[in-house]
């Protein structure tokens, strides 16, 4: 499977936060799984660690592109494509990373790791 992590997901991964589920902890364990990181959530998290609404992550992000290797972790840039597809995306979601995570996944065929059932309106398998 093919598994990428909402921001969320990602931050109680990196801080061992037992917020995680053991279902979505247990996907990303399993190394039969491939687990990629969104730009998307790098950008949410460096802009949350700058208003300092993150200081946990702070140093982690001085230095992401490591930690996702040493974690073998995946990025997922964005692409114009995929751009198009989050921002032509029907309904009320605001959350424009929750937007551009659901047109990732849409086009790439990935599983999202989140709790946010509002995922699920938009046809995107998830785990949690």
């Amino acid at each position: 499977m093919h598994l990428l992590l909402d921001t969320h997901a990602l931050i109680w991964w990196m801080t061992g936060d037992d917020s995680l589920s053991r279902v979505a902890r247990a996907a990303i364990l399993d190394n039969r799984n491939t687990v990629v990181v969104s730009a998307a959530s790098a950008w949410e998290m460096a802009t949350k660690v700058r208003l300092g609404r993150l200081p946990i992550t702070s140093d982690v992000m001085r230095d992401f592109s490591d930690y996702l290797a040493q974690s073998q972790f995946l990025d997922l840039p964005i692409t114009v494509e995929q751009g198009i597809r989050a921002g032509s995306l029907p309904g009320p979601l605001r959350d424009r990373f929750d937007r551009m995570l659901i047109a990732q996944a849409q086009s790439e065929s990935l599983s999202i790791v989140s709790n946010e059932t509002i995922f699920d309106h938009y046809g995107v398998n998830r785990v949690w």
